[in-house]
């Protein structure tokens, strides 16, 4: 009889046990579950699934989305050029990600590009961007490879003419076929959110020389007549003169750059515009600052700003000039 009292006694206090067992395991799975439950209240993500994967961040995430209720965006004011010391974080001059090494440039001053703008929107928003800020999908700001952060930009749409200026402060588009990743402001002002890709030029703007008041170049569409023509396989290039350009100036040029520097000579070019009066309007300016030759010259709607011919023993000397003139990268053509 007392063995059977034990027994039934063990038994008992076995199924207790298992009965707390299983009460704390439910609780815990609970308490597991309610911070996911509450984060869609969060206005910082827009569902559970924005939570960054752990290989690749953010990066590895599939899909986008708009604002569940999209406001009126049309009236968001461009970025103010301002400016600014390097951010602390974003910086570094090589970085990786995916797999491919990344080198961010020194300097912004000078940099043009053509290319296809992609824009970022609630996946996104905010999340911290590459240099520590806060990514705000309703400001005029920009993601890309390989500019200094922050780097104020101006984007102007191929196919509209639209144009904004943006801050970039954040890293990416990660694609190889995509120059810049916008806001999705910046995206709806310049009528490219729907299709969600667009042509764009980018040009970043020196805050000098924009505090200065020189807001150029102009991103103003130009009358075909008033395009430079490209010049026939195996002729010489043709200058293409600024509309009131002085004959009279070339010949004040220092000797060093007014003697035909001989074999070996080559360009330097500055920068490649899509806009023919933008060109001509940077030339026209460089021929003013400049001791040198300025061309533009033409290809399938992309006008390139080269200083020249230089010589040898010229290069060094035109490198630093403009660099003083706030072209520090350029490419030579020869």
């Amino acid at each position: 009889m007392r063995m059977l009292q034990t027994a039934t006694w063990r038994l008992g206090s076995a199924l207790a046990l298992a009965a707390l067992i299983s009460g704390c395991a439910s609780n815990k799975t609970q308490r597991v579950e309610a911070p996911s439950q509450a984060q869609p209240s969060k206005p910082a993500a827009s569902s559970a699934s924005t939570t960054p994967a752990s290989s690749g961040g953010r990066y590895a995430m599939n899909g986008d989305a708009y604002p569940v209720e999209p406001p009126d965006v049309s009236t968001v004011p461009d970025a103010e050029p301002r400016i600014e010391a390097p951010s602390r974080a974003g910086n570094r001059s090589t970085y990786e990600v995916w797999g491919e090494t990344y080198h961010v440039m020194p300097d912004s001053r000078g940099y043009a590009k053509q290319g296809t703008a992609s824009w970022y929107g609630e996946k996104f928003h905010g999340y911290a961007t590459s240099n520590g800020e806060i990514y705000d999908m309703y400001k005029m700001s920009a993601a890309h490879r390989s500019l200094p952060l922050p780097t104020f930009a101006r984007v102007t749409s191929l196919d509209s003419g639209q144009s904004v200026i943006v801050r970039v402060n954040d890293r990416g588009p990660f694609h190889s076929d995509r120059e810049i990743d916008l806001s999705y402001a910046a995206a709806a002002r310049l009528g490219i959110l729907d299709n969600g890709t667009g042509r764009v030029k980018v040009e970043a703007v020196d805050p000098e020389r924009w505090l200065a008041g020189d807001r150029a170049p102009s991103s103003a569409p130009v009358a075909a007549s008033r395009a430079p023509a490209t010049s026939p396989p195996g002729e010489q290039p043709r200058r293409v003169p600024a509309p009131d350009a002085a004959p009279a100036q070339s010949a004040s040029a220092p000797a060093a750059y007014a003697d035909t520097p001989g074999e070996g000579a080559i360009y330097l070019q500055i920068a490649a515009l899509g806009s023919a009066e933008g060109a001509q309007q940077l030339q026209k300016r460089l021929e003013n600052e400049l001791p040198m030759g300025v061309r533009v010259m033409s290809d399938a709607n992309v006008y390139r700003v080269q200083v020249g011919p230089v010589g040898p023993a010229q290069e060094t000397r035109a490198r630093e000039e403009l660099r003083q003139a706030g072209f520090p990268q350029v490419f030579i053509v020869r």
